[in-house]
């Protein structure tokens, strides 16, 4: 967990429901900064384990960690995971109070967040599309940017508490606005890790040390987050850490799925997708999403 300093804002009663490698350090943020934190986890040990390391306490079902709190946070695979920890009788809306808001950090479809928003407002709940930018990296320094979709209210009352794993949180529109958000970051970045890994491959071919090169460029106008920080270990060929592949792929699906609907064309995103199944068929599922540049070299 970072060392960072959290907002003084009143203790507040909230839930976290999952604890993968984005989800564990988010909640952890939230009992450093003092909150009240019941967590939920599929599989229970991982609820057990964050309990042991940062106290609060785990529950069983969704419906049982969402009971009492003001503020129910979720982080999970996708759609269907967020429908099975929202909805039916274990699900977090049957437990969570009247006038609650739930606020989900998943990276999921549009469609589905403007769903699970009218299914909480027949409940007397708030919902807010939250996913994040930034990584695994991001969430452990409490330093993600977020998306979010939904009701002001709602985002206002949520945000102090997000602030302790956020550097940044901003509504862009009513519900499902956050998800397109996020589309649109995953669309960016999958065209700036292609072009990166073309430029160094071909540095490389034409006997250039790249790195002075990406010293060189990165203070002009090809100067990027990518370049700063993956254009190195590209070069270096580490891809043992970030954002994995297999969920590059998920997100990009999203987006070109909700391009077939709302009629965007997505030429350079559709390729690049098919440039990260072949990273998948050679083992690579894990990799970094920088591990484009394998296909080049």
């Amino acid at each position: 967990m970072s060392t960072r300093s959290y907002e003084s804002i009143p203790p507040r009663d909230v839930a976290f429901l999952g604890l993968g490698v984005m989800g564990e350090p988010m909640a952890g943020h939230l009992a450093a900064a003092g909150h009240r934190v019941t967590v939920y986890n599929r599989t229970a040990a991982k609820a057990t384990e964050w309990v042991a390391r940062h106290g609060g306490k785990s529950a069983s079902t969704p419906a049982e960690a969402a009971r009492g709190a003001e503020l129910v946070f979720a982080c999970v695979g996708n759609d269907e995971d967020l429908r099975s920890v929202t909805l039916g009788t274990t699900g977090a809306f049957a437990g969570m109070k009247p006038g609650a808001t739930f606020v989900d950090h998943t990276t999921a479809s549009a469609e589905v967040a403007r769903e699970l928003a009218a299914a909480a407002k027949s409940k007397g709940l708030s919902f807010l599309d939250a996913p994040v930018s930034g990584g695994n990296l991001g969430a452990i320094n409490g330093a993600l940017t977020v998306m979010c979709g939904g009701d002001a209210e709602a985002f206002e009352s949520a945000k102090p508490v997000a602030m302790a794993f956020a550097k940044a949180m901003t509504l862009l529109g009513a519900s499902g606005a956050g998800q397109l958000a996020k589309m649109v970051n995953q669309i960016a970045i999958a065209g700036l890790v292609q072009g990166l890994s073309e430029a160094i491959a071909f540095g490389e071919r034409s006997g250039l040390d790249m790195k002075a090169v990406l010293e060189v460029i990165g203070k002009g106008a090809a100067q990027s987050w990518q370049m700063d920080n993956r254009g190195p270990t590209m070069i270096q060929g580490k891809f043992d850490f970030g954002f994995a592949v297999d969920w590059m792929r998920k997100d990009l699906g999203i987006a070109l799925e909700e391009a077939r609907r709302n009629g965007a064309r997505l030429p350079v995103t559709a390729l690049v997708d098919q440039f990260y199944a072949d990273i998948q068929a050679a083992g690579g599922r894990r990799d970094d999403t920088s591990s484009l540049i394998k296909r080049l070299r």
